[in-house]
């Protein structure tokens, strides 16, 4: 057997279809693990800048003191952007009441329909390249197979000319060309273990974002009405009820 058979042997002697097919994996495989770096350190970062916001949330006395902290340091992260927008839907609301077409039926259907929103544009933030790592993690192996297909064939065609067909001469090329199956399989495992591991993270940060959501709602309009004396002047405490005494 020739010693010198090997991955470089292979790639000297493939043909434009072979030479493609490995550019193919080597970009979905350079694409995929783009991502997946990429997406693992913003997933960190955003984790640790919720925790330490929904701390300072529930730790403040008041959505006039959130308000007030939203105002000296941007949202960086999902739920500061939902506190953030909600907040400044409700200050609208008070000060033009129902003159706003967005604001139509009221403050409870307008925070509503603003978090519901609110949630689905972080949903298709996180999914942003999932996309390609699923079809890495399908198409991979197909394509390296492919590969490996085309490579046996071109073997055995040389073979035949040749007229060689003893094992040491057949077992070479034929095992070269398995390598593009190996490749395919190398490419498509982490796209697919990293495609299932962000998408159970985002279910459960989704999750957290819509729960988080429902209490916000809550504190907005009836939690701060009920904490707030009627005295109290206050851009998000909702009119007195009807027939109550001034």
């Amino acid at each position: 057997m020739d010693n010198t058979l090997g991955f470089a042997h292979f790639l000297s002697h493939s043909d434009a279809l072979g030479r493609i097919v490995l550019v193919l994996l080597l970009a979905l495989s350079v694409a995929s693990w783009y991502l997946i770096v990429t997406k693992a350190l913003a997933n960190h970062r955003a984790g640790r800048r919720a925790e330490t916001f929904l701390r300072q949330f529930w730790a403040a006395d008041s959505l006039q003191d959130i308000a007030a902290a939203l105002r000296q340091r941007p949202a960086d992260n999902a739920f500061a952007e939902l506190a953030q927008a909600a907040l400044d839907a409700a200050h609208e609301h008070h000060q033009h009441g129902v003159q706003k077409l967005a604001a139509a039926g009221g403050l409870g259907e307008f925070l509503t329909r603003l978090l519901r929103n609110g949630i689905d544009q972080e949903a298709m933030r996180v999914e942003r390249g999932l996309t390609v790592m699923a079809s890495a993690g399908s198409a991979a192996p197909y394509i390296g197979l492919f590969g490996t297909v085309w490579g046996i064939y071109h073997a055995l065609l040389a073979i035949g000319l040749s007229g060689q067909g003893t094992l040491d001469k057949v077992s070479g090329p034929v095992g070269e060309a398995l390598i593009m199956t190996a490749l395919g399989l190398a490419v498509a495992i982490p796209a697919v273990l990293a495609y299932n591991a962000f998408n159970r993270r985002n279910r459960v940060w989704l999750a957290r974002l819509d729960g988080f959501a429902h209490d916000l709602y809550t504190v907005i309009t009836v939690g701060e009405r009920a904490s707030r004396p009627a005295a109290v002047v206050h851009p998000l405490r909702a009119a007195p009820p009807v027939g109550a005494k001034g």
